[in-house]
């Protein structure tokens, strides 16, 4: 399934942002504007670099991982004894954060009595920001059957929605009602008219940086929240949970780079604020053969690093499955094939108790609205068992011409309505945009949504087994009998998940 996604020229989209899976680069060209041109504020094009190599050591940042979930008493002076100091302590999973200049501390930190063993922590790059390019607004003509959600003028572009018969399971009431939802992601536009309702609070792990989208270029994090839960409000899209709460959570920062410890305490944080789910649409490929850069540019040997990290990271995981927190995360953009190329951890794909979800999209749905098939599995997409729990849409660019349609009031490229449409950034008026991206972290939020729905429709609070369960027995198995390397256990069914037995 792996495949090299060529150089293509592209519009300035009208006005809608477009995030493309890394691997593809695009060149701008100057359209006239004018008639059925439909601009929708923000045009932006990005690189989603989730699950790439592209992460460095941490010299002198550490990750302390205890032998159990307890960690040692006195760990403080232990730590300040080997010519270190513990910054952060996550007491409830056994594990610490600490900075050291002396090169050696690992070591002889690991020889404190209750520590299992002592890693550096990592920076990965979570997306990489495009410049802005913004247009005015205008809405899509709605041509969709009647629903629940056919008064927000951009519904009609949300093909996402129809693949997985999210109307059908709003028409049932299910709209995830007491559902909290948090979103660990980059920063978050927290005005945007159709996010701010269902706001319930926001946090910022990245050291200077507020949960507030404050960076240039197109909102990573603000894209996922709306997919999620956008307001049902007639004013631009709907998520696909739109009574579900959401928690917003930072840990990448704005220009896309974030460090494994910040993912964390995210998702510690978001358990101890009782979140029913945590959507996790970012990750990184980490090598098992322990060869990594350091920030000084050094290539430095580590064997135990990427195993060690991952007992920490799935420490934090099973902590939150515990306590009833379902985990969903995108399984990764390399088109790597997990049954044959063993040598990468996908995480926090990979951590346990973890909802691993590749994407689907269809190719040339503005010519065929009807008929196209939106379940097509992208072409950028992870693959593998176990490495894929689930599919669900995610978009994509692979169409191979460049024809420019008018489609429900929007003149775009075909290619670009293949995309993910979802909210994007506020303007200084506080008008908010909308932005089209590809990638599985359009997947992940999509299933997340789902996973609302259906705790929703199970009074608010699901174990998370359960929710594995019912979202296994309502999926539509589109690849061989039963779990496949590409659907996983199937594409997610937002009326199947809502209207099946308990």
């Amino acid at each position: 399934m792996s495949q090299l996604i060529s150089s293509r020229n592209f519009l300035p989209l009208l006005g809608l942002g477009l995030l493309s899976a890394f691997g593809c680069t695009k060149e701008n060209l100057s359209p006239t504007a004018g008639g059925a041109d439909a601009g929708l504020s923000n045009s932006a094009v990005q690189r989603d670099a989730q699950a790439t190599p592209g992460f460095v050591l941490r010299a002198k940042q550490y990750i302390i991982i205890a032998t159990g979930d307890q960690l040692p008493a006195n760990l403080d002076a232990q730590t300040a004894a080997a010519n270190g100091k513990v910054t952060n302590k996550l007491a409830e999973v056994g594990v610490a954060i600490a900075t050291s200049d002396d090169p050696d501390f690992a070591t002889k930190a690991a020889k404190i009595a209750g520590v299992r063993s002592v890693v550096h922590d990592f920076t990965y790059q979570g997306f990489e920001p495009e410049p802005n390019r913004v247009l005015e607004t205008a809405a899509a003509d709605n041509v969709n059957p009647p629903s629940t959600g056919d008064s927000n003028p951009l519904y009609p572009l949300q093909w996402g929605a129809t693949a997985i018969q999210a109307p059908e399971a709003w028409n049932t009431g299910n709209q995830g009602q007491g559902v909290l939802v948090a979103d660990l992601d980059g920063g978050f536009e927290l005005q945007h008219p159709d996010l701010r309702e269902n706001i319930v609070g926001s946090m910022s792990f990245v050291p200077g940086e507020p949960a507030q989208f404050v960076g240039t270029g197109s909102s990573h994090g603000t894209h996922t929240a709306g997919t999620i839960a956008a307001v049902d409000n007639n004013i631009g899209v709907i998520g696909i949970a739109p009574k579900a709460k959401l928690l917003l959570v930072k840990v990448l920062g704005d220009a896309g780079s974030g460090s494994f410890s910040w993912l964390m305490q995210g998702i510690l944080y978001a358990t101890q604020q009782r979140a029913d789910v945590i959507n996790m649409s970012l990750g990184a490929a980490l090598p098992r053969n322990g060869k990594y850069l350091d920030d000084a540019g050094n290539v430095v040997n580590d064997t135990k690093a990427t195993q060690e990290l991952l007992v920490a990271l799935s420490k934090v995981t099973s902590y939150a499955t515990k306590n009833g927190v379902t985990l969903i995360a995108s399984a990764g953009n390399d088109a790597n094939n997990g049954n044959q190329d063993k040598s990468l951890v996908h995480i926090p794909a990979d951590a346990t108790g973890v909802l691993s979800i590749s994407a689907t999209a269809p190719i040339g749905w503005a010519l065929a609205p009807l008929t196209a098939n939106l379940d097509r599995f992208a072409s950028y997409s992870n693959y593998g068992t176990p490495a894929v729990t689930f599919a669900a849409p995610g978009g994509d660019f692979a169409y191979p011409g460049n024809e420019i349609v008018v489609f429900r009031g929007v003149r775009q490229y075909v290619w670009a309505l293949d995309m993910v449409l979802s909210t994007g950034r506020v303007s200084a008026t506080g008008a908010g945009s909308y932005t089209w991206m590809a990638g599985t972290s359009m997947a992940a939020p999509h299933a997340t949504g789902v996973a609302a729905l259906l705790i929703g429709k199970n009074g608010g609070s699901m174990d998370p087994t359960q929710v594995e369960s019912a979202l296994r027995a309502s999926a539509d198995d589109l690849g061989k009998p039963g779990r496949d390397p590409y659907y996983g256990y199937g594409r997610v069914n937002a009326l199947k998940a809502v209207t099946q037995a308990n």
